[in-house]
């Protein structure tokens, strides 16, 4: 059992503060809240009239007894009174680092309260950016909360990216900007921004805009409790932030579908169980600077089925022999490259396109892809390391080549952004351990595949320590719209790929099995 802290104010009317953040708390499975009451406020859905902060002794002792019986997996603050507060909070997050090294801490700076009410002075503004910002995990302010702890006047879209990037610097390990509230929307905003819900993620593992369409409702009191509350739970369970937030959206997302008005004024959000299941409230993540999202493709090319990844076009010639229908040719780049090397991989290049043109196969090429559309591959594969260093124009060119995309992806953020280009292919991994190659991320399992496979809105790929018939079979069980093989081939594919269509083909009869039970996903980097 993870359980999680909240340290913030009561609401008279049962829309935000702790009572949010018990209902998104109990939305997460194995997650238990602890509510730490810092201010008391007298409020409904039109105003709030009163608030008062608990005393110092009060607040001390509350926390005493959560650490002598319940100590946390994570924190998160939401309305803290004054900067005493901070303080007392910052000295408690220190105390509680010492018996657990790196506990997430998510700060949701509340300022103002969205009917207008003022919950800060300068000193707390001020205390938040001493004794909160240095020490927190995540903070996740919302536009005006945003400008207002940096001292700017406000904030345009085009300047979100460079306050996160200042909030960081004030120590923050990771912030996410949200702009989901209409209020939030710049008067330049095209009309597709208008209609999307963004919110800026800056963490030390990933960074770009967030995207759902936006929910047209007055019902959003509470959204960034809600908002901040889950990303602490998904923190507890061990996602690093860029993860957490993913999730968070998704959460807070969930409960706008289900707020409702209680009294005369906006309503509340509700958030709820199931989020994590549902596909259309997984984001897209951009990957830059400017929100954009290609267009998802009208319809779905044919399954890939038995994807062979090979490094030579003699063995694309020998896998198409066998009926292997979709390949992949991966040539690593050397270090000392010379024109030689690059004059041998073009023929490479071209000798496996026209190969598998003539068998009516799919070839992608692996890296080069200005290589593969040259000599009319039928598209690349590219890993988000990789779609990162082309920049913007570059990514923009790709996408106008006609070349079909697949993309490797390894964490929430990463199918995310994968997401976002409209690929072919998304390829989750490593499924199992795999020697292929060191990297840091843990196996995703065929729990996670499956989870891929229902959410990721495009065809999903498995690969990584694929090595045994059995596992061939496992993967399409969950969905899987092509396997990848590579040692399994071995020196003499024709003795060995028969077996492998043989274990898929088993399988294919066995769809019913996709996404049958949809578990949580888990955490694929270790925090």
């Amino acid at each position: 059992m993870k359980r999680v802290w909240s340290i913030a104010g009561t609401d008279s009317s049962g829309g935000a503060g702790l009572a949010a953040d018990q209902r998104a708390l109990d939305a997460w499975p194995g997650t238990h809240y602890c509510g730490v009451v810092a201010a008391v406020t007298a409020q409904n859905s039109q105003a709030v009239t009163r608030v008062e902060a608990v005393s110092p002794q009060l607040l001390q002792a509350q926390l005493a007894a959560l650490e002598a019986d319940m100590p946390p997996a994570a924190l998160k603050t939401g309305l803290l009174a004054d900067a005493a507060q901070m303080r007392s909070v910052a000295a408690w997050t220190d105390r509680l680092r010492e018996a657990t090294p790196g506990l997430p801490l998510v700060v949701d700076p509340v300022l103002g309260a969205s009917s207008g009410a003022n919950f800060a002075d300068d000193a707390a503004v001020a205390g938040y950016r001493a004794h909160l910002l240095p020490r927190a995990t995540l903070v996740t302010p919302n536009r005006r909360e945003a400008a207002r702890l940096l001292g700017w006047p406000a904030l345009r879209r085009d300047e979100v990216p460079a306050a996160a990037q200042a909030l960081r610097a004030l120590g923050a390990q990771s912030v996410c900007i949200t702009g989901g509230d209409p209020a939030d929307t710049p008067d330049d905003a095209t009309a597709a921004e208008a209609g999307l819900a963004l919110d800026w993620l800056d963490s030390p593992h990933a960074g770009g805009w967030l995207a759902l369409p936006r929910i047209g409702t007055g019902n959003t009191h509470a959204t960034g409790c809600t908002f901040a509350s889950s990303a602490a739970a998904a923190l507890a369970h061990g996602f690093v932030a860029a993860d957490a937030v993913v999730l968070a959206k998704m959460a807070a997302t969930h409960a706008l579908r289900h707020g409702h008005a209680a009294g005369r004024g906006p309503g509340q959000v509700l958030a709820r169980a199931g989020f994590h299941a549902e596909p259309a409230l997984l984001p897209q993540m951009g990957w830059d600077a400017e929100p954009v999202f290609a267009a998802a493709p009208a319809e779905r090319a044919a399954p890939l089925g038995l994807y062979a990844i090979v490094d030579s076009a003699a063995r694309v010639q020998a896998v198409l022999a066998c009926g292997v229908r979709s390949v992949q040719l991966r040539i690593k780049q050397t270090e000392a490259a010379t024109p030689a090397w690059w004059d041998a991989l073009h023929a490479q290049v071209a000798e496996a396109a026209a190969a598998c043109r003539a068998a009516g196969a799919r070839l992608f090429v692996n890296d080069h892809w200005r290589l593969a559309a040259r000599h009319g591959a039928h598209g690349v594969h590219l890993g988000q390391e990789d779609l990162l260093a082309l920049g913007a124009a570059e990514r923009a060119a790709l996408r106008a080549s006609g070349l079909a995309l697949g993309i490797s992806s390894h964490s929430l953020w990463e199918l995310a952004r994968a997401r976002s280009l409209s690929p072919a292919y998304i390829a989750c991994g490593p499924v199992w351990p795999t020697l292929t190659k060191a990297m840091p991320w843990r196996p995703q399992g065929l729990d996670n595949l499956a989870w891929w496979c229902a959410m990721a809105g495009a065809p999903v790929v498995a690969i990584g320590g694929i090595l045994e018939h059995a596992q061939i079979g496992a993967a399409a069980a969950t969905g899987a719209d092509g396997i990848c093989v590579v040692r399994m081939l071995g020196d003499d594919p024709a003795a060995t790929v028969p077996a492998m269509h043989a274990a898929l083909a088993s399988y294919r009869a066995d769809a019913a099995l996709a996404g049958a039970a949809m578990a949580w996903p888990h955490p694929s980097l270790a925090a």
